[in-house]
């Protein structure tokens, strides 16, 4: 995964590494991940900008950027491959992402994260691959989905639950199929 910095800097990658044993999660507890370096890149973008404007206009400015990020993570994640404990690592580059959007944010109206998750669907989206990732058991799964799109803060079609959750090690794809009721392809 890619992060920039700015004009006079020369581009800093950070690799975006779910598939965790102990001793990695440990040195990702310990790093400076690519979250960070990410949230570090995005206020080098952006607060120069927020500056100049309305604060309507920029919390649009941030939920635009944070948006276009999330797609652009929710695409790397679906190439990646996880481990229980890289799953958890997900959940906390998520929470991250979250705080940062909502200390980010002017409008005392998009504080909570119901608002912040209607305001901006790929932050929302993000959260919910967070959740289906950590399941610790596959039967979870459909508890998960049922009590989310009852709450109304469910939209990942089961196809892409099943690819999502055919990246854990611990998960069978076949398993995976039957549980969600996919057909094999």
């Amino acid at each position: 995964f890619l992060v920039g910095g700015t004009a006079t800097t020369t581009r800093a990658t950070a690799r975006m590494n779910y598939e965790l044993d102990d001793a990695a999660y440990e040195l990702t507890q310990v790093s400076e991940g690519y979250m960070t370096k990410l949230c570090s890149s995005l206020d080098e973008l952006v607060e120069p900008l927020r500056t100049h404007l309305a604060p309507r206009s920029a919390d649009a400015l941030v939920l635009g950027i944070l948006g276009a990020a999330s797609r652009r993570l929710e695409s790397s994640i679906k190439r990646s491959k996880f481990t229980a404990l890289g799953a958890i690592s997900l959940d906390s580059d998520v929470r991250y992402l979250v705080n940062y959007a909502k200390g980010h944010i002017d409008s005392p109206e998009l504080s909570s994260n119901v608002a912040l998750y209607s305001a901006c669907n790929p932050l929302a989206r993000m959260v919910q691959i967070s959740l289906l990732m950590n399941v610790d058991d596959l039967e979870d799964v459909l508890d998960l989905i049922a009590s989310s799109k009852r709450k109304g803060n469910w939209d990942i079609k089961l196809e892409d639950a099943k690819a999502l959750l055919s990246l854990r090690a611990e998960f069978e794809g076949r398993k995976v199929n039957e549980l969600l009721q996919v057909e094999d392809e």
